[in-house]
């Protein structure tokens, strides 16, 4: 286990400096930290490491070397989403970003750092105005994170433990999902009706009960279409004294109706395509927001920031609501808990808001329906292809069908790659019901030129 080597760039590797923390917990040898693990399964001998690099400027070479074998959705087509979009990203939004006063994902104190405070309760009132909620959480770390604990907030306001899910969410999703609520909670999955993939409601009818807590489903689906049925999912849930949660994408809402419109009790979704890059998923965070029924906000594990008056008038001041209701508060006797916030987002997130206003984002999504349509039904003109493999009526996301095809969807990308293009997201190992099929996403930042390009590039891997 001895490692006798020192690092110039590693300040505790020195000898000196390692032998002064030894003595400082008593020891005077470091295999004695080890000394509870079995022998036959500890290293005996020295880390095959490489010399260490001395030089700032070689270093930054070496890793400049790694970095370069990336592909990246700058210098590719990117047609992939499932849960992480490429959206176009406003200058205004990198250059608030930038900023030294807001460039951390923690809030600094209430008094010494007003300003981002102020700046996250804008984020939470533009968010709670597109999505028609009164009460918005800050971020935590993103859509399943929300999720989960938003479950656990229904398990707990109606005093149940089962909740209804549809089968068409993201595998990794439920998989967190069961891993989170298993110890006060079961789980039980709806069918999709197989020629709209939407939520079978007789399912539904025939699975719900007095002791489900919540029905949880997604607008659009996790296969991109839009659930036509919200209405009459929320009054199901609602009829046996259920919570209805609704997970959305926030960049929809400008042209499709929001979850309060159709009498959601909870949200959840994701603030990334709202002016954050996808920087390799780190863009990500979630959000919870309800109405502001005492019982239900007092069931948050999110951090809420509030607004009071000052003491002059016209000044106001902002601190955390309900704050003795956290796990920073309860400690152990916590039912949830909350790590650290993305409040960074969460301001990108309010910037891009404000900068859009309602009608840009209107102008946003009906863009992304236009170009999403197009790009589906030109695929759909190729031979094999089906194209959308649903009917439905879907916003950026699609499932494209490749099964007559003769080819898989892993042997698709592979050579669309070598052109330069992601394809979309294999469906092929979650929906074996699928058959090969993948989730294509067009957005915004997708031209006519894309598209034709992708279709141009499918043509020659088909024949």
């Amino acid at each position: 286990m001895k490692q006798n080597q020192s690092d110039p760039l590693i300040p505790n590797s020195a000898p000196e400096i390692r032998n002064k923390m030894l003595e400082a917990i008593g020891i005077t040898d470091v295999d004695d930290i080890y000394a509870s693990i079995p022998k036959e399964i500890r290293l005996s001998r020295s880390l095959n490491l490489p010399e260490p690099i001395r030089s700032e400027s070689r270093l930054r070479k070496h890793v400049e070397k790694i970095l370069s074998t990336n592909r990246n959705a700058q210098d590719n087509i990117s047609f992939l989403g499932a849960g992480c979009w490429q959206h176009y990203v406003p200058a205004v939004c990198d250059e608030i970003a930038q900023r030294g006063e807001f460039v951390t994902a923690y809030g600094g104190g209430q008094f010494g750092d007003h300003g981002k405070w102020q700046a996250v309760f804008e984020f939470q009132s533009l968010l709670g105005e597109l999505i028609g909620m009164e009460v918005v959480s800050t971020p935590t770390y993103d859509w399943s994170a929300a999720a989960n604990s938003a479950l656990l907030m229904a398990c707990r306001y109606t005093g149940r433990n089962e909740i209804l899910v549809p089968e068409t969410i993201s595998s990794d999703r439920f998989l967190q999902m069961q891993n989170f609520v298993r110890s006060v909670a079961s789980i039980k999955t709806i069918k999709m009706v197989p020629d709209t993939g939407l939520m079978d409601i007789a399912d539904l009818k025939s699975k719900i009960s007095r002791n489900t807590a919540t029905v949880y489903f997604e607008n659009p689906t996790y296969l991109g279409g839009i659930e036509t049925g919200a209405h009459e999912i929320v009054g199901i849930a609602k009829s046996k004294g259920a919570l209805a949660t609704v997970g959305v994408d926030p960049i929809t809402l400008g042209v499709i109706s929001p979850p309060s419109e159709y009498g959601a009790d909870i949200v959840v979704g994701d603030i990334q395509p709202l002016g954050i890059h996808m920087y390799g998923g780190g863009g990500l965070g979630g959000f919870i927001a309800s109405n502001d029924d005492p019982e239900l906000v007092a069931e948050y594990n999110a951090l809420l920031v509030s607004i009071a008056p000052g003491l002059r008038p016209g000044e106001f001041g902002f601190d955390y609501s309900t704050f003795d209701r956290t796990s920073y508060e309860k400690r152990g006797i916590s039912p949830d808990y909350i790590g650290t916030t993305q409040w960074l987002w969460a301001i990108i997130a309010g910037v891009y808001l404000s900068l859009m206003g309602p009608v840009g984002m209107k102008e946003v999504g009906k863009t992304i329906m236009e170009r999403s349509s197009y790009a589906s039904s030109m695929l759909g003109s190729l031979p094999g292809i089906k194209s959308p493999a649903f009917p439905s009526v879907f916003f950026k996301e699609f499932v494209v069908d490749f099964s007559n095809t003769g080819k898989t969807v892993t042997e698709i990308n592979t050579e669309l790659l070598d052109r330069g293009i992601f394809g979309g997201f294999d469906l092929s190992n979650q929906f074996k019901s699928l058959g090969q099929s993948s989730l294509y996403c067009v957005t915004e930042v997708h031209d006519k030129d894309d598209i034709d390009f992708l279709v141009q590039s499918l043509k020659e891997v088909l024949t």
